[in-house]
């Protein structure tokens, strides 16, 4: 804990820390040097004051001075060097959170003035998986568009690894997919929760049955999506030995969905990608609801952004239309 000495002799004296009592500055904003809480920022990223110095082409002790001087203008430490670099103290990781919440705002200011200032041009482009049917995300295109109609919306469909690969390497700056694990260089927002179902034409013996054991399939002709397949699906296939015998194979699950209607042979769709025909009777869900592989599909971004205006305005619609989503 820190406390503040004054001299006597001077009101405006700099506060120096104790280890009594926190610092309470009703003043703290109009005085503090806001430059130092991004160095701050950066010694935490870099994981210590030399390698903070480094990145910044800086002299180290013009960093650990920088350091102290937030210290004293905070009234606590906020960084213990240890070893391995740094470590933040509990106040140190309060500041840390609402240093990045600045800095954050302060990115998003030209997107907002932009915003209001209704000059907002430009090119926003997506890569998303195959056969995607999310009513959020499109009721976000359709409202992005009403109030931006400059800005021209560009959707390239992949598997799902060239969409998280495309994103890793700047291609593109908003994804729609699966992923198996979790990239440091994205970042991860859930966007729903898609089932899959293993489907038959009706012009296959098993139309209007349903299987309860998997391993009653295994010598099942087949249509498999390549590298579109969801891991989910491949670990349950190779678990169970299904499509070992392969009828067909198309990247794309709409194509894989064509397969499937012609006979070609039974093959796993997303639920909602298949429902209308379905519906008409021209496609049979095999397998018992109880037995449907699920898995997340997010929205992606890439962790470190250097984002336009055009495509933050985008995401930050999308994000937004997510969370209500999930609230209501």
């Amino acid at each position: 804990m820190a406390s503040v000495c004054r001299h006597a002799s001077s009101p405006f004296a700099t506060p120096v820390m104790t280890d009594r009592s926190p610092l309470i500055d009703n003043r703290f904003a109009s005085r503090v040097d806001w430059n130092l809480m991004r160095t701050f920022v950066d010694i935490v990223r870099a994981g210590g004051i030399g390698a903070a110095a480094r990145q910044l082409n800086k002299q180290q002790p013009s960093i650990s001075a920088a350091l102290k001087r937030l210290e004293e203008q905070v009234g606590a430490t906020l960084l213990h060097r240890s070893a391995t670099g740094v470590e933040m103290t509990a106040a140190g990781k309060a500041m840390m959170a609402l240093c990045e919440d600045m800095l954050e705002a302060a990115r998003l200011v030209p997107h907002q003035i932009a915003q209001a200032t209704k000059r907002v041009e430009g090119f926003v482009r997506i890569q998303l998986v195959s056969a995607l049917v999310s009513l959020e995300f499109d009721e976000a295109i359709a409202s992005f568009h009403r109030r931006h109609p400059e800005i021209h919306i560009e959707i390239r469909v992949s598997p799902w690894r060239q969409v998280l690969d495309a994103l890793e390497r700047g291609e593109v700056e908003i994804g729609v997919g699966y992923d198996s694990a979790v990239r440091a260089s994205l970042v991860y927002e859930p966007l729903f929760t898609e089932h899959q179902q293993l489907y038959c034409a009706r012009s296959h013996p098993l139309f209007g049955y349903r299987i309860s054991r998997l391993n009653e399939l295994k010598d099942e002709g087949f249509v498999l999506t390549g590298e579109d397949e969801i891991e989910t699906i491949t670990h349950l296939r190779r678990r169970y030995r299904l499509g070992t015998k392969v009828n067909g194979l198309a990247e794309d699950i709409n194509e894989a969905k064509r397969l499937i209607l012609h006979g070609i042979g039974v093959g796993f769709l997303p639920i909602l990608s298949a429902q209308d025909e379905v519906a008409r009777g021209r496609l049979w869900p095999i397998l018992q609801p109880e037995a449907e592989p699920s898995y997340d599909i997010f929205l992606l971004a890439r962790a470190e952004p250097s984002r336009d205006t055009a495509t933050q305005l985008f995401l930050d619609e999308v994000v937004r239309r997510i969370r209500a989503q999930r609230k209501s």
